[in-house]
């Protein structure tokens, strides 16, 4: 691409990475396995484009969000190990496909898990967070960090959303020696009050979907009176990516998603056709798929000058564009997408286009007026209704209650302690917290794996019951016992400590579930 005369603003690229807890729950086809595509297809790719471009002297290229409960998997030992046993099971595979006669297909998977189980055992063995603080200290990417289990924050009670938010940011920073300014919010989850839940914890920016600006999100905007600024998710320029009826990993060439080989579990098609049965389709081509990216990188890279241009004039001063999807989409969900993210950040500045990230945008004063920020989701509607519509009432009300149990326990726990840290009660917090992931309530609302998502809402709702009842009832080695079961399978986040949850609201306190007026 010929370099071309420079344009006004800045273009952001924003990733979130999020997986729920999934380490010693279950394995296929909804668990372990799901974190380990993600990380073969997603994560190991991303980092490695990201690491090839900061070995070039490039910087800024992104916000990266890492969610802590995402963090713990890929720093957590038994998923390190079987991680390395699934990669070196993807290559077997291959091989099985050579043999069975599909040479193409075969051939292709084994270059792809050689070269992932090179980089795993160089790179990744001891955990990711080495990984992602090479980047950080390179200064290739923003961090931006989150609530320790990713919550629906607007439902969440005051205390465990503000302990969830603080934890969050000090488990990066021992992770990372970096403790993140900006955050992309669970499910971009907003209710008024939160900003100065986001100012209390040092939060300077945070991102919202485009409705919740009315879709002018050229700038960012302080947030009610607060100094935070939050900024909109441009859904012009990222729907031409991600949009179901016409984004790039639809396009005929690409690999197809949704067909197995079953024998292999690989991927032997290409889209082929939207309304094309997967017999059907037509082998995977990756020189065809090549093409498709270098075009598709093309039209993309057009639509950002355009709309920088566009935003520019129409509002008398140089705009911000910010694109923002799962980190998930490049590689696992699209094949080819960390080729595309590739060839897309060194095709933007040849294209006289400056890149910069959520921080650069607040220091390079893309911020305009103030905004009432209101009730708001990146979900279906733009409002809560996937966490707190009706389908998924009863797992609000699960939540509810839990939460209320784990609190009030941990505050009768109090009383009769000597002050020194106690395992049954960060177990019984732990517990909580992983009960109210909002995604179980998605899952359920999108019925994807909607089973596994309640189950695994009420089996940490029975953990947090039965160490409580133990508790209640003055059995404290049995609830030691059971608290210790519990652990060996979700002993995520060790430095989690039930003694910094804050304390109790006064009498006569509005809980957010009671004041919240949802529409759904």
């Amino acid at each position: 691409m010929s370099a071309k005369s420079a344009v006004p603003g800045q273009f952001t690229l924003v990733l979130h990475s999020h997986l729920p807890w999934l380490a010693h729950h279950g394995r296929w086809p909804v668990g372990e396995e799901w974190l380990y595509q993600s990380w073969a297809a997603s994560y190991l790719p991303v980092a490695r484009v990201l690491r090839s471009l900061a070995a070039e002297g490039r910087s800024h290229l992104l916000s990266l969000g890492i969610t802590p409960v995402l963090a713990a998997q890929l720093d957590d030992p038994h998923c390190l190990s079987g991680m390395h046993h699934w990669l070196g099971n993807w290559r077997l595979r291959a091989d099985e496909a050579s043999m069975s006669g599909n040479t193409a297909l075969g051939a292709h998977e084994h270059r792809l898990a050689t070269a992932a189980l090179a980089d795993f055992e160089t790179r990744w063995r001891h955990g990711a967070s080495p990984v992602w603080r090479e980047l950080i200290d390179a200064d290739a990417i923003e961090l931006l960090g989150g609530p320790l289990a990713h919550p629906f924050q607007p439902l969440l009670d005051q205390r465990l959303r503000a302990y969830q938010l603080s934890e969050g940011l000090a488990d990066a920073r021992q992770r990372w020696g970096h403790t993140p300014a900006g955050i992309w919010a669970p499910e971009c989850g907003f209710t008024p009050g939160m900003e100065r839940d986001y100012a209390a914890a040092g939060i300077s920016h945070f991102l919202c979907d485009g409705p919740a600006l009315r879709g002018d999100t050229t700038l960012g905007r302080p947030v009610w009176d607060s100094d935070v600024v939050v900024f909109g998710r441009d859904l012009h320029v990222s729907y031409r990516v991600w949009s179901p009826k016409s984004g790039y990993p639809g396009q005929p060439y690409y690999r197809d998603f949704h067909h197995y080989d079953h024998a292999t579990g690989l991927k032997p098609a290409r889209v082929t056709g939207k309304t094309v049965a997967g017999p059907d389709k037509a082998p995977y081509d990756p020189e065809l798929a090549a093409a498709a990216v270098e075009r598709d990188v093309a039209d993309f890279v057009e639509t950002v000058r355009e709309r920088l241009l566009a935003e520019s004039e129409r509002i008398g001063r140089p705009a911000l564009v910010v694109a923002a999807f799962d980190t998930e989409l490049f590689g696992h969900w699209w094949h080819e997408g960390p080729r595309w993210l590739e060839q897309v950040l060194r095709a933007l500045p040849e294209a006289g286009v400056t890149v910069g990230t959520l921080a650069d945008a607040r220091a390079r004063g893309y911020v305009g007026e103030r905004v009432e920020l209101a009730d708001s989701s990146w979900g279906s509607g733009k409002d809560w209704r996937v966490w707190a519509g009706d389908q998924v009432r009863d797992l609000v009300d699960l939540d509810a209650e839990i939460v209320r149990l784990a609190l009030d326990t941990l505050d009768k726990m109090r009383t009769d302690q000597d002050g020194l840290r106690d395992p049954v009660a960060d177990q019984l917090l732990r517990e909580a917290i992983l009960t109210v992931s909002s995604d179980w309530a998605f899952m359920v609302s999108k019925d994807s794996a909607a089973g596994y998502a309640r189950d695994r809402a009420h089996q940490h709702a029975h953990a947090v019951r039965e160490i409580a009842a133990a508790i209640s009832a003055g059995q404290l080695a049995k609830a030691r016992r059971l608290a210790a079961g519990w652990s060996a399978a979700d002993g995520l986040f060790p430095a989690l400590d039930a003694r910094r949850l804050g304390p109790a609201a006064p009498a006569g306190a509005t809980a957010p579930e009671e004041a919240a007026c949802v529409t759904t």
